[in-house]
């Protein structure tokens, strides 16, 4: 069974959709994940959401450092956004949430998709418990 998470991070999870929902009404589907990125950065400065972009991500194989993967941000220290801009999530997309993670010890993330009609036929949120 997975542990909720507590209600501040709800809302952050809620200021987030909000965020991508302002991106994805001003500029709609069909552009690179890496628009989205630089326009999803912008909008979190000027609501004043704390992120960190493309932050690293070590990844370790029975103890030993193996690699390193980028997270597209990471929100207030503690959700993790994974953005993409595809026809339709894959679950490859959410085990790679998932994988982020677990390799960070942070409890939810969020994967948004902005190559939609609608928003939130694109917002997933994966607890890790």
């Amino acid at each position: 069974m997975k542990a909720e998470p507590d209600a501040a991070l709800d809302a952050l999870v809620k200021v987030v959709f909000l965020a991508a929902l302002e991106v994805h009404r001003i500029l709609g589907p069909g552009f690179l994940e890496s628009v989205y990125e630089e326009a999803l950065a912008v909008e979190f400065r000027l609501r004043g959401i704390p992120f960190e972009r493309q932050t690293p991500v070590g990844i370790a194989y029975k103890g030993e450092r193996v690699g390193e993967g980028r997270m597209d941000f990471l929100v207030d220290g503690r959700l993790i956004v994974e953005i993409k801009a595809v026809s339709a999530l894959a679950p490859v997309h959410t085990a790679q949430v998932i994988s982020y993670l677990k390799s960070t010890g942070h409890q939810l993330g969020v994967l948004i998709n902005f190559n939609v009609v609608l928003l939130k036929d694109g917002f997933k949120r994966i607890i890790h418990s």
